[in-house]
């Protein structure tokens, strides 16, 4: 049976406009990644090292700020454990894990294949307990993340960490691995290119296990961090609008390409004030995509969806922005995705 091509950029008119939102915790520098505990509360790390859990009330705004730890370095992708405990990708230290309740923090994995790993960045757990992660440069620090999308050195990576084992590389040369997230039946991962304006996919199950493909292509900006929420989409966070001058640096020589953009990152180009998140069915589809065009909340890099609210993180932003989640239907395809 032949394969539905996945959906591409979102259809002209599809754009929903995102309500004005309100920002609390500004004491949360940065808050670069959005996850949920198991209690629905939000869970993010900050410019400061530190581990964050903010209690929302759809009626109340922030009820609770509290600090969980310090990392140490500079938290940003993370995902709750089984036992309460988080698995965090630092972009300094590697992969850490908080414990539950006590704030301690130890390094799981900090190399792969003898080198050191650079710019951890976003991580998923399947069931039984394998870890998955991004590295989004092997070039750059996270300091330097312009730069890197800049001279496109798709040196980005998809780390596997089975219980007991060591950190392997499942692909590598990605433009700028970015958030990652699983299937709801865990029958492929899902892995944002920043650089590509894709989302690529890595099938784990099934007749083509070990396959890589496109879940969604040509996005209409930089996709970031994933999340999972109801109905199994996936909400991904545009950190920026696709920029025409930049997909022409892309195909300029690679030498080119070097020489301009430490001289670009080095103007320090303030983000554009466009905010945008979409939900993309597991088959690829496009089922929302909200829009703000002229937001004081800027590069936002999360999305996540609490009850009915949406919230927003950023990388360099304080506080998380909040909003109501439009109304809007989101129904999971008649298929998880393409029959094999």
């Amino acid at each position: 049976m032949p394969r539905p091509r996945p959906r591409t950029r979102p259809a002209a008119g599809a754009a929903e406009p995102l309500p004005p939102a309100r920002v609390l915790a500004p004491e949360a520098h940065g808050p670069e990644h959005i996850a949920l505990d198991a209690r629905g509360r939000i869970l993010t790390g900050t410019a400061d090292g530190a581990i964050r859990r903010l209690t929302l009330s759809p009626a109340r705004g922030l009820v609770r700020s509290e600090v969980l730890a310090h990392t140490g370095g500079r938290p940003l992708g993370l995902v709750p454990c089984p036992d309460g405990g988080l698995l965090v990708c630092d972009a300094r230290r590697g992969l850490l894990r908080v414990g539950p309740g006590d704030g301690s923090v130890r390094v799981v994995a900090d190399e792969v294949a003898g080198r050191p790993l650079r710019f951890c960045s976003n991580v998923a757990m399947a069931a039984d307990g394998t870890v998955y992660f991004t590295v989004s440069s092997r070039r750059h620090g996270l300091e330097h993340w312009l730069r890197d999308i800049l001279e496109n050195t798709a040196t980005g990576q998809l780390l596997r960490l089975r219980p007991g084992g060591r950190p392997e590389v499942l692909l590598d040369g990605l433009r700028f691995a970015n958030g990652v997230a699983l299937a709801p039946d865990e029958a492929y991962l899902a892995v944002a290119e920043s650089a590509a304006y894709r989302i690529s996919r890595l099938w784990l199950t099934g007749g083509r296990a070990g396959e890589r493909d496109v879940l969604v292509r040509d996005l209409p900006g930089f996709p970031d961090n994933l999340t999972r929420g109801p109905g199994g989409v996936f909400w991904v966070a545009l950190a920026g609008p696709r920029e025409p001058a930049v997909d022409l640096l892309h195909r300029a020589p690679a030498a080119l390409r070097g020489a301009a953009a430490p001289v670009v990152a080095g103007l320090r180009p303030r983000p554009r004030p466009t905010v945008r998140a979409l939900a993309i069915g597991p088959d690829g589809r496009v089922v929302r995509h909200l829009v703000r065009q002229r937001a004081r909340y800027r590069m936002a890099t999360s999305a996540c969806v609490s009850g009915g609210l949406l919230v927003l993180g950023s990388l360099l932003e304080r506080g998380v922005a909040v909003c109501a989640l439009p109304p809007g239907d989101i129904t999971p395809p008649a298929h998880p995705h393409p029959v094999q």
